[in-house]
């Protein structure tokens, strides 16, 4: 063979050998651990996991065929999560998907070593999880769900749509770092909106009733629904609550609005699941987590449901509805 012949013949294996060797990768079974902090009944948790599933098939991973996923629901619950979390570290996959910090926290007491990516976690970096945003380091990089300062947006909205509140009772989880951070952030904002801050802890949920009852024995009450996994799982309670009471609510996700809840202002889960698919499928091809940043939100949505506020008997500012992302009627 004459030289130039072979030098073509071994440019062109290295053109195929990558393509041959991803093809190959594809085609073996891999294996994910998926673990939600919602319930497997949840419509709107079935609806996140179907969109990770959904964005995974897209990339060439088809479960049965190519990957095994190993679902774990937990329920908000701190014992299960951790049961939870060893079992999937036992079966030993190939990368974890875990949900918000109640579940990552966990986790990554167990292992550092496992490549994980996570979702809808309020703050990383003060919570442990990674090294800085740019370049997470260790073994964990994922999406984040907010900045704290959505606290004090929260306050401002539950303001603008009920202006004559001037008390909040501020729904927020203590044990995890986006409870406290959120709630300094409403603190912090309630002096210039001339209101006075009640703190209630979502996980005590036997308890949920009667502090909300308590604190609606007052005049001019509303509430804050800040992001935490308890208070999504139990968010028919929370909105049946503020319902009976007819305290103006505002929360930190879509689902809380679509379920009857008054005003909603997050980011888009749905979204971050797709995403966190992407981020997989890359740690599956060999990339790790600690070279992939940790992306934050580029879109908030406003979501405003009006037949609550007709129940309420708030007149909406039509400036809200035009800001609005969707508008329940």
């Amino acid at each position: 063979m004459r030289r130039r012949d072979f030098i073509k013949v071994i440019a062109g294996s290295a053109v195929a050998w990558p393509l041959t060797a991803d093809a190959q990768q594809r085609d073996q079974m891999r294996r994910i651990g998926v673990i939600y902090t919602g319930a497997a009944d949840d419509r709107h948790a079935q609806a996140r996991n179907t969109a990770f599933l959904q964005a995974l098939q897209q990339l060439g991973w088809t479960e049965g065929r190519n990957v095994q996923i190993d679902f774990r629901w937990a329920r908000a619950d701190a014992d299960r999560i951790r049961k939870d979390v060893a079992e999937l570290v036992a079966l030993a996959p190939d990368v974890i998907l875990a949900t918000g910090s109640a579940t990552v926290g966990p986790l990554l007491q167990v292992t550092r070593s496992i490549p994980t990516v996570f979702a809808i976690v309020p703050d990383p970096v003060g919570a442990g999880f990674v090294d800085n945003l740019a370049r997470p380091g260790g073994n964990a990089t994922g999406f984040m769900l907010f900045e704290y300062g959505i606290g004090a947006k929260l306050l401002e909205l539950l303001k603008q749509i009920a202006p004559g509140v001037t008390r909040a009772a501020v729904l927020r989880d203590p044990g995890i770092t986006a409870g406290i951070g959120q709630f300094a952030s409403i603190q912090t904002a309630a002096p210039a909106l001339g209101m006075q801050i009640t703190p209630i802890d979502v996980r005590q949920t036997s308890e949920l009733e009667n502090a909300i009852t308590s604190f609606a024995r007052s005049a001019n009450g509303g509430l804050v629904v800040t992001g935490s996994a308890s208070a999504l799982l139990h968010r028919k309670q929370i909105i049946a609550l503020a319902a009976r009471h007819k305290l103006p609510a505002v929360y930190f996700a879509r689902e809380f609005a679509v379920d009857g809840g008054l005003i909603s202002y997050g980011p888009d889960f749905i979204d971050q699941y797709r995403l966190a698919a992407g981020y997989v499928d890359r740690v599956l091809r060999g990339e790790k987590p600690g070279d992939l940043p940790v992306q934050a939100p580029n879109k908030y949505e406003l979501v405003i449901n009006l037949k609550t506020a007709k129940a309420l008997n708030l007149n909406v500012p039509d400036t809200l509805i035009g800001r609005a992302d969707e508008v329940i009627e």
